[in-house]
């Protein structure tokens, strides 16, 4: 089975961009240049009495256009200010997307964002988006981090979906870049306050997963949260669950 960084970064094809503005005096474009000069675009959503901001980076399936309007309903209740980008390749922003210019581009993105609020920014990840969100948690200083119904490495994500009684006749060919990938190393680094959110019913990435990411982060200032109805894309919906997301963002 031969695994390449296509079966995890799926950009759009040319010309499915939906146009949409986003209304309100509190919600603002923004554009981050990228290492290469590409420009990430994203939106900024911004509260009067914000004490932190939070960098959202979505799963392989998110789009501004799509999906902003209902994350920011969704974390409206933090007070706090909301930063959500798409990835280079994706929606608004051009470009090709790799393993290695998508962790650039997180770098630079919370860069930008910290230079406008230094040692206020939250990195939260849901999925593809928490292996960007751990990276930049490891990288730079964050004020915390949020790694939302994670994996533990590409290729134990890929071993995961081999049926058991297949895997003696199956060998995993990966590419090396996705080699590299492993959360638990990201989150070994993590020195910053986390929370950790895993969901009972993922048939994506498995709440062991999650788990296995959270054992990995070595400080106690760490909460696993683990929402045993939830699926892999609706675990904030969970009853709850907000709440506790905020209570984790707001103690920050």
């Amino acid at each position: 089975m031969r695994i390449t960084e296509r079966h995890f970064i799926r950009p759009d094809p040319a010309g499915t961009v939906i146009q949409k503005r986003f209304a309100g005096n509190t919600v603002s474009e923004l554009a981050v240049p990228a290492q290469d000069g590409v420009q990430l675009q994203g939106i900024l959503a911004e509260r009067a009495q914000a004490r932190t901001t939070v960098l959202y980076f979505g799963g392989n399936m998110f789009h501004l256009d799509q999906h902003a309007e209902s994350l920011l309903g969704l974390l409206s209740s933090c007070d706090t200010n909301i930063a959500v980008f798409d990835y280079r390749g994706y929606g608004r922003s051009k470009g090709a997307p790799d393993v290695e210019n998508m962790k650039a581009d997180a770098l630079a993105v919370f860069d930008a964002l910290n230079t406008r609020y230094p040692g206020r920014v939250v990195v939260h990840g849901q999925s593809l988006g928490s292996f960007m969100a751990a990276y930049v948690a490891q990288a730079r200083p964050v004020l915390g981090a949020v790694l939302e119904t994670t994996a533990t490495s590409a290729t134990e994500l890929a071993r995961s979906k081999i049926p058991w009684y297949a895997k003696p006749f199956v060998q995993i060919d990966m590419q090396a870049s996705l080699q590299q990938v492993d959360n638990r190393t990201a989150a070994s680094r993590i020195t910053a306050p986390t929370l950790v959110v895993a969901a009972g019913k993922d048939d994506q990435t498995p709440a062991w997963m999650g788990k296995r990411v959270f054992e990995a982060i070595p400080h106690k200032n760490k909460r696993l949260l683990v929402l045993d109805e939830a699926g892999h894309n609706n675990a904030l919906h969970s009853q709850g669950a907000i709440a506790s997301y905020c209570s984790f963002v707001q103690a920050l």
